[in-house]
């Protein structure tokens, strides 16, 4: 069965990156299933530019990768399992201990922070707590010294996350079969898809068809 391009309908690269290890419909999807994906991915989703992915795949032998995308879906798994425990709820303070395989992770990252000019970076690589009145602005850069380096991305937008996003608005899709995760950014709350134009369209058209049913029926 071929595989479907990755989704990225998360609203958080975390999430994103969670849903690369689901089930739809009962069937298993993996999009990490080897370095050369763990790679793919990353670039997809602007974690790593085509500059570092080139490096990578040019220093490190093919089974060094393999084994980092391995660490990739164990801390996937582990933080799976942290998203579905908390999400719905507000996260509190309890839950800190439950975070140190993430910390494991991050104490090994070897980044750095540097001033640039505004604009001169990808917005990712980017921290801006710089005036904007000012010409330069904070990055994020990583010595890319080994394989291992290309989980330090995916351990900062968990990290990000988690510090950040609302857990009460994290949800998973409503359509029947769909695990897709993702967090609900609209002003009232009310998402309840990963996409209007997928599993969005399928509840509408299976309401139409129950209404059109319970008419026919009815008329008889």
């Amino acid at each position: 069965m071929s595989r479907p391009a990755p989704i990225f309908l998360a609203d958080a690269t975390a999430l994103d990156f969670l849903n690369t290890g689901i089930a739809p419909n009962g069937v298993p999807v993996e999009w990490i299933e080897d370095g050369e994906d763990l790679v793919s991915w990353l670039l997809a989703a602007k974690l790593i530019d085509a500059e570092v992915a080139g490096i990578m795949r040019r220093t490190s032998l093919p089974a060094e990768l393999d084994a980092v995308a391995a660490q990739a879906r164990s801390l996937r798994s582990w933080f799976g399992e942290f998203v579905h425990r908390h999400r719905g709820q507000d996260l509190h303070e309890n839950a800190l201990a439950e975070l140190s395989p993430l910390n494991q992770v991050l104490e090994r990252d070897d980044a750095f922070g540097s001033v640039v000019r505004r604009n001169a970076v990808a917005s990712s690589e980017v921290h801006d707590s710089c005036d904007h009145h000012s010409p330069f602005q904070w990055q994020l850069r990583r010595r890319w010294r080994e394989p291992g380096a290309l989980i330090a991305p995916v351990a900062q937008a968990m990290a990000e996350f988690v510090c950040s996003a609302d857990f009460t608005r994290v949800k998973q899709c409503e359509g029947p079969g769909c695990v897709i995760t993702f967090l609900d950014k609209t002003r009232a709350g009310t998402r309840r898809w990963c996409s209007m134009a997928v599993c969005g369209n399928r509840a509408k058209q299976a309401a139409h068809r129950d209404r059109h049913a319970r008419g026919h029926a009815t008329n008889h």
